[in-house]
């Protein structure tokens, strides 16, 4: 295999990637926790017949049918561990894919309330006239087309200020230097 196109690419630090989680407090002692005795009491009951455990299934089965949105923040963690086709990192570490870069829109626009929406991805790659580029947004595109609900359409981009060669210039521009030397 060649070497890769950029070498050195900008890598964020995951702490600077965004999440979900909170930040974890500077205490030192709240950073230990609470010890290894002090475990919470199991969610079940030691009677197997007791009502109480009925009723809370009956809760949980109810709670699946409550759909749930999902949102830019969720997109973003579907994608951002992809690993990128060069290098051995995400492409979340890599600013491939960025948070601001997603968007969900209704499929419809004149219907709002439409459950079927768009996800629009913006992929941005590390150099200009990145070969793999392609690629990339085809992981992208695989890994949101099996892991969302069907009602959800995906579309895949790359950003407009970087794009890449079409494949029928790249044989003719290294046919030429090849010529060339």
């Amino acid at each position: 295999m060649a070497d890769p196109q950029n070498a050195n690419p900008t890598i964020l630090n995951a702490s600077d990637l965004p999440t979900r989680r909170r930040r974890a407090p500077s205490d030192k002692s709240a950073q230990n926790g609470p010890g290894i005795f002090s475990y919470p009491s199991p969610a079940y009951s030691d009677d197997p017949f007791s009502q109480a455990t009925s009723s809370k299934a009956e809760a949980d089965s109810d709670s699946d049918s409550i759909v749930e949105p999902i949102d830019e923040q969720e997109i973003y963690d579907l994608i951002s561990t992809i690993s990128d086709p060069e290098h051995p990192l995400s492409l979340g570490s890599l600013a491939v894919v960025s948070l601001p870069d997603i968007s969900i829109k209704p499929t419809i626009p004149s219907r709002p309330q439409s459950t079927l929406q768009t996800v629009t991805v913006l992929v941005t790659p590390t150099i200009t006239h990145c070969s793999l580029a392609t690629v990339i947004g085809l992981g992208v595109r695989v890994r949101l087309e099996q892991s969302l609900p069907a009602r959800f359409r995906v579309d895949v981009r790359i950003k407009e200020a970087v794009e890449t060669l079409p494949l029928p210039y790249r044989y003719e521009i290294a046919t030429a230097l090849g010529s060339v030397q």
